[in-house]
């Protein structure tokens, strides 16, 4: 069963068609196997077939065989290839940019997307976010957390808004802080305590 069309963006025929579109062309150049891909969106083998099939018949990203494996990219050369990676860019770009952005912050334990970027991603309808919040848990240098917000910031045009969270803090329910972003939608970019990876 798809998802239904994405309150981020609902041009786009499901959440997952979109996650593959954007992980696709925020990484010109790159190819992914069926496998990376599904754990990459987060569905089953046979649905990221078939959303990928779709979006080669339609000429969007390009498919080739190796052995056994077919390998998928975004086809840059498509005449819409540059205003679809901008739209992509600005409305699921966030948890890819900013996962990349984060990845080599040295004291994080984990990294989630608050606020109305994640409200619009997991289906609560609003108006379309104008900045993105960041919870950074851990013990990182302010420093480093701010210089790569203001990365991620720079490329996805973005106001990036990050706040630090202490692993004690994070835990406790007497934060009020906490408690709000808890009660309310959450999207996990990082997750170092479980030795996860970024999604």
């Amino acid at each position: 069963m798809r998802s239904k069309a994405p309150d981020l963006l609902p041009l786009f025929r499901s959440r997952h068609q979109a996650d593959l579109l954007a992980w696709l062309y925020l990484h010109p150049g790159e190819e992914y196997t069926t496998s990376q891909l599904a754990v990459r969106v987060g569905v089953s083998l046979s649905t990221l077939h078939q959303e990928a099939q779709r979006l080669a018949d339609a000429g969007l990203i390009k498919v080739r065989t190796v052995g056994r494996s077919r390998l998928f990219s975004a086809a840059t050369e498509h005449r819409v290839a540059a205003p679809l990676t901008q739209l992509l860019l600005l409305t699921f770009g966030p948890q890819t940019v900013i996962a990349e952005a984060f990845a080599d912050v040295r004291g994080i334990e984990s990294v989630h997307i608050y606020g109305s970027w994640a409200a619009r991603y997991t289906g609560v309808a609003g108006a379309a976010p104008g900045d993105v919040d960041v919870m950074v848990i851990g013990t990182p240098s302010r420093a480093d957390v701010y210089a790569a917000a203001d990365a991620a910031q720079e490329r996805l045009g973005l106001q990036v808004n990050p706040t630090v969270r202490s692993t004690e803090q994070w835990a406790s329910a007497s934060d009020g802080l906490t408690a709000e972003v808890r009660s309310a939608p959450l999207v996990t970019i990082i997750d170092n305590s479980a030795e996860g990876e970024p999604p």
